[in-house]
């Protein structure tokens, strides 16, 4: 299919893509009780998906500072999304966890993800979801798909 003038860039095609993406995202969370979530909330879970962490390893793994992850942090666990407690190994250091509630969370995005992709190969079919994730993958290259920052967060 050849281009015209008047057919969108690549570029808005693929932000109106992820616009939408994020406003059926949102809404489906809403609809299960998840209507307080942040911007940030969903790497965070992410990130603490896999076991606990303190606030610095969280800053490193987002690629922010220490006090922007703990601000981030502070207002997770004022709703209940995420704890502190004592590390085991340090009583003087706190360490991150989900709580039930942020478990939850990231189970429903999680969720919404896979039925979101099936959702697709019903409507544009199998070849044509592996084709479109075969594109956005040479796009996003192996190499950022490998950096340890990100690698966490695709999990």
């Amino acid at each position: 299919m050849a281009s015209t003038s008047q057919d969108p860039d690549l570029g808005i095609l693929l932000g109106l893509a992820w616009e939408q993406f994020v406003i059926e995202l949102r809404t489906t969370l809403a609809e299960q009780g998840f209507d307080d979530l942040g911007r940030s909330d969903g790497y965070v879970f992410r990130c603490l998906a896999n076991g606990p962490m303190n606030v610095s390893e969280l800053a490193e793994r987002l690629a922010i500072t220490k006090q922007g992850a703990a601000q981030i942090v502070d207002d997770m666990q004022r709703r209940g999304y995420v704890e502190r407690r004592p590390d085991p190994a340090d009583g003087r250091a706190k360490l991150l966890y989900l709580t039930e509630r942020g478990d939850a969370a990231l189970a429903a995005a999680r969720r919404f993800h896979r039925n979101r992709e099936q959702r697709l190969v019903r409507e544009f079919g199998a070849d044509a979801v592996h084709s479109l994730r075969a594109v956005l993958g040479g796009i996003a290259t192996e190499e950022r798909l490998a950096d340890p920052q990100l690698r966490a967060l695709h999990i």
